[in-house]
């Protein structure tokens, strides 16, 4: 194997997974109001915007493996995680709930899920933005090398 393939495999590799989060994340949010029932709020939707587009941009770039996918999903990722971390330091009250968009119908600060006593819908999405980011932009330093 040379370098190139090797580079190539590893790409296709970490965008796989990248992919695989963006799937289990869309899933997720989809189940959790869907099947749960539970209303996501502003700050949730402006994240799904984010996310959902990620399991068809990402998909896209395993076949064939593509340097381009990583100019489209990187922004989208980014901006999914500043407003994933917006929401968490909302919802933990590190900024004030006045500082939040939801004025109207669900509250962004609200407990609708809770496991382990710590673990929340938001940090979930944050969990899930860091992880894409992370994946996507040591992919970028991979085929940047080719």
């Amino acid at each position: 194997m040379n370098n190139n393939e090797h580079t190539s495999s590893t790409a296709w590799g970490t965008i796989f997974s990248a992919w695989f989060i963006a799937c289990l994340a869309t899933m997720g949010s989809l189940f959790f109001s869907e099947v749960m029932k539970l209303p996501p709020c502003v700050l949730c939707w402006y994240q799904r915007i984010c996310m959902y587009p990620l399991v068809v941009i990402l998909l896209a770039g395993l076949f064939p493996v593509s340097k381009s996918v990583i100019k489209f999903s990187i922004p989208l990722a980014a901006i999914g995680w500043m407003i994933a971390l917006y929401h968490n330091l909302l919802y933990y009250k590190i900024l004030p709930e006045s500082a939040g968009p939801c004025q109207q119908g669900i509250s962004c600060t609200s407990i609708q899920l809770e496991w382990l006593g710590f673990i929340t819908i938001p940090l979930l999405s944050l969990s899930a933005f860091t992880t894409i980011l992370v994946l996507l932009i040591f992919t970028n330093k991979e085929l940047s090398h080719e």
